[in-house]
């Protein structure tokens, strides 16, 4: 049975073409026409018109994103509503993962003399990526497997043998179990952010001409790094050196595609998105001062968005301080709050 996109549910079932095989069918409607179709999964796989009782095809359709009024339509999934629950953050905080472990695996193949390591304990994803890397933290802590003293003694060994603090984002589906044994260990909360996610859905609306959006080449990763540094440095100023430095190791990271937006020809805008397993997450997005307020973060987040859909990816996600301009920006662009996470850090030792 192929991937169905998440939240959606079958409206009716039923044994096309006199088959005995039942098969759940999904409804979908035509953003142009916005008439209602109905994609059947399963040997047959095709799109059929409300019209025609289901009886006859419209289209054949390997991807619900073709319908009867060309490849230029795009049609999306109408289906239920996508709920913030633990199987969603299990795949949320699963990409989030991925992402931090790329960043040690693209190190250790740039730099073969890092010290870049990552591991998995107790389904968490443990990474090592420089003592005073943001991305030195565990992802996924009690979310997948229950937390035992035992496997909190290996993973704060795996830092402090690398001379790095200890620290884990905390998703709140890990559950009381998992924060009770945090506090009982002598860690504090450090740090608050806010995850959210929406479904992926190309963009209708095309930006405006003189604003063009690209993937870039290996060899733009220096101006790549420079742009995205001075976007970040204006409201975090503490990053500026990192962002500059990790430009090379983003070019490098697997299923990592980086993005440059430009405004007559000027470079002026710098994002990231990486793909894991449906999961599309939009990360490190920032414009140069000089060149905000001109449509090119808009640009950046359709083209990005657009990217996902075409490698089938069903799920958008980004992270954000709570409560800052980036969530509320995001919130205007469709994004939900799914949960807000802490980052809990080992003091005291």
């Amino acid at each position: 049975m192929p991937n169905i996109p998440l939240g959606l549910k079958p409206c009716v079932f039923l044994a096309p073409f006199g088959t005995t095989e039942i098969v759940p069918v999904y409804k979908t409607r035509c953003a142009k026409s916005f008439s209602a179709f109905y994609l059947v999964v399963g040997v047959t796989k095709l799109i059929y018109e409300a019209s025609s009782s289901l009886t006859r095809p419209a289209r054949y359709a390997p991807s619900v994103r073709i319908c009867r009024l060309g490849s230029d339509c795009t049609c999306t999934i109408e289906g239920e509503m996508i709920f913030a629950d633990q199987a969603l953050a299990r795949r949320l905080e699963g990409a989030e993962a991925f992402a931090c472990a790329q960043f040690a695996e693209a190190r250790k193949r740039l730099f073969p003399e890092s010290t870049s390591a990552w591991m998995k304990c107790a389904g968490a994803t443990v990474v090592f990526d420089g003592v005073d890397a943001p991305t030195t933290q565990t992802f996924g802590l009690g979310l997948y497997e229950e937390l035992a003293p035992a496997a909190l003694d290996e993973i704060e060994r795996f830092f402090l043998d690398r001379g790095a603090e200890v620290m884990h984002e905390v998703c709140p589906f890990a559950g009381a179990a998992t924060l009770d044994l945090l506090c009982a260990r002598g860690y504090r909360p450090l740090e608050i952010s806010s995850v959210l996610y929406r479904a992926v859905e190309p963009a209708a609306e095309a930006h405006p001409g003189n604003i063009r959006v690209r993937v870039i080449d290996p060899v733009e990763a220096d101006l790549w790094s420079s742009i995205s540094a001075r976007g970040w440095a204006s409201e975090h100023p503490e990053f500026e050196e990192f962002v500059r430095e990790m430009g090379a190791v983003c070019a490098a990271r697997q299923q990592s595609p980086c993005f440059l937006a430009e405004i007559d020809g000027t470079a002026g805008a710098a994002g990231a998105l990486i793909l894991h397993e449906g999961v599309a997450l939009f990360g490190g997005a920032a414009t140069v001062p000089e060149l905000r307020r001109r449509g090119l973060q808009s640009a950046l987040l359709h083209e990005r968005m657009r990217y996902a859909a075409e490698h089938s990816c069903d799920l958008a996600m980004m992270v954000a301080e709570a409560g800052s301009n980036s969530q509320r920006n995001a919130e205007r662009k469709g994004f939900r709050m799914a949960y807000t996470r802490l980052k809990w850090k080992l003091v005291g030792r």
